[in-house]
C-alpha cells in the first residue's frame, strides 16, 4: 500500500501538495489536508533519503563511537556512527552501512546484521533508518568527506557506553534508540 493510499484508509484526504524548499539533502513538502474530522489543516513534511545507524561492537566488548559538532544545535555529541548517501538512490542499506562505518571510524565489519528499522521523527519526516550491530571489525583509515573533518573517534567498554547514557551524556535520540532495539533483541 502507498503513503497516500494509507493516508485514505486512515481517513486523511490530500487537497494539495506543493515543494517548499529542496537541496541535495533535504526537501521540505507542505500539504493541505482534510483531517478525518472533516477539519482543514496543514502539513509541513521534511522528506530526507533513507539512513543508516550502526553499532560497532569489538571482539572485546568494546564499541566505537563518532564525536562531532552538531551545527544545528550548537554542540559537539557523541553518536554512535550514521548516515545517508544524498548522491545515490536506492542504496542497498547493508553498503550504505559498510560505507557510513568505514567512513566516519575507519572501521571495516566481517558481519553487518540488519536488527531493524525506524523513523527518525515521523510527526514530521519520512526518514527511515536501519539499524546494524557491526561485528569482526578491523582497523583502518577513515575516509571522513570534507565537512565531517571534524569527526573524532571514541573506543569504550559497554559499559562505559551505558554510563553515558545514565548520565545524560548521549544526547542523540536516533543512537539511543538504535541501542534500545539492539539490546531488547538481545543480541548485545
Amino acid at each position: 500500500m502507498s503513503i497516500e493510499d494509507a493516508r485514505r484508509a486512515a481517513g486523511f484526504q490530500t487537497v494539495s501538495s506543493r515543494l517548499a524548499y529542496s537541496n541535495p539533502w533535504t526537501a521540505l513538502r507542505e500539504d493541505i489536508i482534510i483531517h478525518p474530522n472533516g477539519k482543514k489543516g496543514l502539513y509541513g513534511i521534511v522528506e530526507r533519503g533513507e539512513f543508516v545507524v550502526i553499532l560497532p561492537m569489538h571482539a572485546d566488548g568494546r564499541v566505537t563511537l563518532i564525536h562531532q559538532f552538531r551545527y544545528p544545535v550548537g554542540e559537539r555529541l557523541l553518536e554512535l556512527p550514521m548516515g545517508m548517501w544524498e548522491t545515490k538512490e536506492n542504496v542497498d542499506p547493508v553498503e550504505l552501512a559498510l560505507g557510513e562505518l568505514r567512513e566516519e571510524t575507519g572501521l571495516r565489519a566481517g558481519e553487518m546484521i540488519h536488527v531493524g528499522t525506524m523513523y527518525q521523527g515521523a510527526g514530521y519526516s519520512n526518514q527511515k533508518g536501519h539499524v546494524f550491530l557491526a561485528r569482526n571489525l578491523t582497523r583502518g583509515e577513515s575516509e571522513l568527506e570534507d565537512t565531517e573533518q571534524d569527526i573524532t573517534t571514541q573506543d569504550m567498554t559497554l559499559g562505559e557506553f551505558e554510563d553515558l547514557i545514565a548520565r545524560g551524556e548521549l544526547k542523540c535520540m536516533v543512537s539511543l534508540a538504535a541501542f534500545a532495539l539492539i539490546r531488547a533483541k538481545g543480541l548485545i
